[in-house]
């Protein structure tokens, strides 16, 4: 099938999006610099910047977790392109208000070539950055090696966590950790049903049967754990609930924080269907959800499927997620 989207340009994409989405939420966020999405109103001084990169087109992430309680800074790639390591210095320069830069990022390739050498060069330059590396895709292997498991939604949580650390005063050292701690006790795994098209080519990025769909499969169409029939919400719920459970192997009597993250084409009544299905899970197993949210947070266009993310979580961790943020895309009051 055709692409069909409302765009003009495909050279002109990233640039106009991020106009539209300046001037949507102007009161939130402002560019700056090179194509640098920042807080509206910087961070007092004396508290640690927290600053990400990805690559545009998967809308709201990252860049609509940009304010007050989360991010002070995302750098936008292209489209599912990493940004170049001088406009991810020129952000960490710019979050530095005397604490130090807490800089996330998602393991993909593109992703952590550009902030390794953006770290290369931070160091160089005398700048007090710490870097946390977001695995928890359960389908790139075992946990014994997260070096082999992509970043998906779970980065949400965890700039969600960290943002509210340094929002709180705490020193960059205490926000890595409490980062890192969330970091080591989340999972998530994604399905797919149907596939998107790059924008800016048009062309379909994977291609998937009717009657099919595909657990584990990366965010740009990286190849999962095996495809299968299509299932019903309850066996499909069931079937990801388990290996995510499995994986950080839950107790009753444990506390999760529960996402689900709409890829770009399942509305939420699908998922609210499977979410029914996995707190019937959890609570027959003792396991409480804590808390929960269902949305879409990294979208890939017109994807049909969803990630499903499970987070063990502690009391401090909890009273992070719940602390006070206002960014375009997550509001906690």
């Amino acid at each position: 099938m055709a692409m069909k989207k409302f765009i003009n340009k495909p050279e002109d994409l990233v640039g106009e999006l991020l106009e539209g989405y300046a001037l949507a939420y102007a009161d939130k966020i402002r560019l700056a610099g090179n194509r640098l999405v920042v807080r509206a109103r910087r961070k007092a001084k004396g508290k640690v910047g927290v600053v990400t990169l990805g690559g545009s087109g998967h809308e709201p992430a990252l860049s609509g977790f940009v304010g007050k309680g989360m991010l002070d800074i995302s750098v936008p790639g292209e489209i599912f392109a990493a940004p170049g390591p001088p406009r991810c210095l020129e952000a960490l320069k710019r979050a530095e208000r005397g604490a130090g830069v807490l800089f996330i990022v998602l393991n993909h390739a593109g992703d952590v070539m550009a902030a390794n050498l953006t770290m290369e060069m931070a160091l160089k330059q005398g700048l007090n950055v710490k870097q946390i590396l977001t695995h928890e895709d359960i389908a790139g292997g075992p946990r014994s090696k997260p070096e082999n498991r992509r970043g998906l939604v779970g980065a949400v949580p965890v700039m969600k966590v960290a943002g509210a650390a340094a929002e709180a005063g705490y020193s960059l050292d205490a926000c890595l950790a409490v980062a890192e701690r969330l970091e080591r006790q989340m999972a998530t795994l994604a399905v797919a049903m149907t596939s998107a098209t790059h924008p800016s080519t048009g062309q379909a990025i994977f291609t998937l049967p009717d009657d099919e769909m595909e657990i584990g499969m990366g965010q740009h169409g990286e190849a999962g754990t095996g495809r299968m029939k299509m299932k019903s919400a309850d066996e499909t719920a069931e079937a990801m609930l388990g290996q995510l459970l499995a994986d950080l192997s839950v107790q009753a009597g444990e506390q999760l924080l529960v996402l689900l993250n709409g890829a770009g084409a399942t509305t939420l009544m699908e998922l609210f269907i499977v979410f029914r299905r996995m707190h019937q899970v959890c609570e027959a197993r003792g396991i409480k959800i804590a808390r929960a949210r269902i949305a879409e947070f990294l979208t890939v266009q017109e994807m049909a499927g969803f990630q499903m993310f499970i987070a063990r979580m502690d009391e401090e961790l909890l009273k992070l997620w719940d602390a006070p943020c206002d960014t375009p895309y997550l509001v906690v009051r």
